[in-house]
């Protein structure tokens, strides 16, 4: 590795120089599309797809803490700005995998990935928020974006890391820790999406603004869906809400994930098609990825829990969408890491 003016050069420092604060969506989406083939006894696909997010996930972790070193003022740039929630996508990384490991019966691994999301929810998600209040800044309603659902996705997947955990710990504190957080989560999400509504149709919207992160609008809920399935799971000595309560907020919660794909769809229709923005390979095709992903999962895992066999093989079948995104995002992340490499 060579040295110019002092800095390190080289394919992997410049990669990680310009990581992605949400480049930890990649190992969300695989990892959920893990357990999603998982529920389909494709034990191949789903053991193959854990390991491209276990490799990443540590890959990422290397590339960050790299970043850190060689780019302190811009990590804290993003940090106190508008892209702050991104950083959030290294916690539910590492619930979804953990939560992925727990059903292969990992549990030390499981544990140990749930500590360190839980650690990260515990700095990001208080501390995002906080650095964009103290910072200075002047925030506009134009600077919200789809990004910052990370938020609830970061608190939900720590009430599901949790749930998949508590029965194997012969106590309750895991059980009521995901009730908490289920319960923090949707409050955190009706925040958002007050101010994300409020940005979509109360300032203008280019196109190009439309970018595929407003998906995780949908995998918010979607994953807030899946806690409330895993929540159903429990013990009733065990979890803090009542099933009533969880089923029905679960019940309404899918059926607000399903009522968003058409009109996401159509906004992707009219970014694409009628305004003609390039479709190209970029890091938050990842964050459209999980939640289609995430959206089969929870269906399929609610319908279990609730009984209701339609919904469970609703989610069976949309697995296979959520592959076909995934194999062609993937291709799309291939052929431009080859090209950022030739220049």
């Amino acid at each position: 590795m060579a040295a110019v003016s002092g800095r390190p050069t080289g394919a992997w420092c410049r990669a990680a120089e310009d990581l992605s604060p949400g480049a930890f969506a990649f190992v969300m989406a695989t990892g959920i599309m893990s357990t999603a083939l998982a529920g389909h006894s494709a034990s191949a696909a789903a053991a193959a797809l854990l390991w491209i997010a276990s490799v990443g996930y540590v890959v990422l972790w290397a590339g960050y803490l790299w970043h850190l070193v060689l780019r302190w003022e811009r990590l804290r740039s993003d940090l106190t700005g508008p892209r702050g929630f991104d950083h959030l996508t290294l916690v539910a990384a590492s619930g979804v995998l953990a939560d992925r490991l727990a059903l292969d019966r990992h549990y030390v691994a499981a544990a140990a990935l749930t500590a360190i999301g839980a650690a990260g929810w515990l700095v990001l998600g208080y501390g995002v928020p906080l650095l964009l209040v103290c910072s200075g800044r002047v925030l506009s309603l134009h600077q919200v974006n789809g990004s910052w659902f990370i938020w609830v996705v970061g608190t939900q997947s720590v009430a599901v890391a949790t749930a998949a955990l508590a029965p194997h710990t012969g106590g309750r504190s895991l059980g009521v820790l995901a009730s908490v957080c289920w319960a923090v989560g949707l409050v955190q999400y009706l925040l958002v999406a007050a101010l994300a509504l409020a940005r979509l149709l109360l300032e203008p919207v280019k196109p190009t603004e439309l970018t595929p992160s407003y998906w995780v609008f949908m995998g918010a809920a979607a994953i807030s869906v899946l806690a409330g399935a895993m929540l159903l799971r429990l013990p009733p000595a065990n979890a803090l809400l009542s099933r009533t309560f969880v089923l029905d907020v679960s019940a309404v919660a899918w059926s607000f994930c399903t009522w968003l794909i058409p009109l996401l769809l159509a906004l992707g229709v009219w970014r694409h098609a009628l305004r003609r923005v390039p479709l190209r390979y970029e890091t938050s095709l990842w964050g459209m990825v999980f939640p289609v992903a995430m959206y089969g999962v929870a269906t399929r895992k609610l319908g279990e829990a609730a009984g209701w066999g339609w919904m469970t093989a609703t989610g069976a079948g949309e697995a296979w969408a959520a592959l076909a995104v995934w194999v062609a995002v993937f291709a799309g992340m291939l052929a431009a890491r080859r090209q950022y490499r030739r220049s």
